[in-house]
């Protein structure tokens, strides 16, 4: 346990900050890649027989199978659940580069950026589509929008600090400053928190009925 502790309380602050962001974005990949697992098996039973009961479909309101019965589960032609099996992976592999203490290329870190970028705009939007059109929630789905966030504001923190992002000096000087007084810790948590309470205000009864 005190190595543990240690281990996240290093007394070169830099060296620290690695160690949270990349445990960050370990716990939430490989958090979302069980969600995907899941979901992309799921898929194969309801694929097999659409009348098939799930087991995150608890209740009207949180219900896996209404959402993926919705043609919006396969944006792309196939089960959504197949981009994080194939993704989360690679986001693993990079997590525990990083905390092996690997520098990553800067090219190579703004696709991974962009890459993550999208993947939070996609589930931002499957999530829409659950909260306004479906109005129903699937948990899995849920926390595979948690994790994503959370990995997103790693990475995207890392990026800002190494200077990696193509910025004009201004706005690199901003959220350097910006991220040095953890204020993006605080716009995460205030996101998370509002999507929650927004689920909570529409879904409340719904959810613990």
């Amino acid at each position: 346990m005190k190595q543990l502790v240690a281990f996240f309380t290093h007394s070169d602050k830099k060296l620290r900050d690695n160690r949270w962001i990349f445990t960050s974005m370990l716990i939430g990949s490989l958090l979302s890649l069980l969600a995907s697992f899941v979901l992309s098996v799921e898929a194969l039973q309801l694929a097999k027989n659409p009348n098939a009961a799930l087991s995150c479909s608890v209740n009207v309101v949180l219900n896996c199978a209404t959402v993926a019965k919705h043609p919006s589960a396969e944006m792309l032609g196939f089960p959504n659940s197949f981009i994080g099996m194939m993704a989360e992976p690679v986001v693993i592999t990079v997590a525990i580069a990083g905390l092996a203490g690997i520098k990553f290329p800067r090219r190579f870190m703004q696709w991974a950026q962009v890459g993550y970028s999208l993947g939070l705009i996609y589930a931002l939007v499957l999530l829409g589509i659950s909260y306004f059109v479906i109005q129903a929630l699937c948990p899995w789905c849920l926390l595979v929008t948690l994790t994503t966030i959370l990995v997103w504001f790693s990475i995207t923190r890392y990026n800002i600090r190494e200077k990696n992002l193509p910025l004009p000096r201004d706005w690199q000087k901003k959220l350097t400053q910006f991220i040095k007084n953890d204020y993006d810790k605080a716009v995460m948590l205030g996101f998370i928190a509002f999507i929650i309470a927004a689920i909570i205000i529409k879904y409340g009864n719904g959810i613990f009925s």
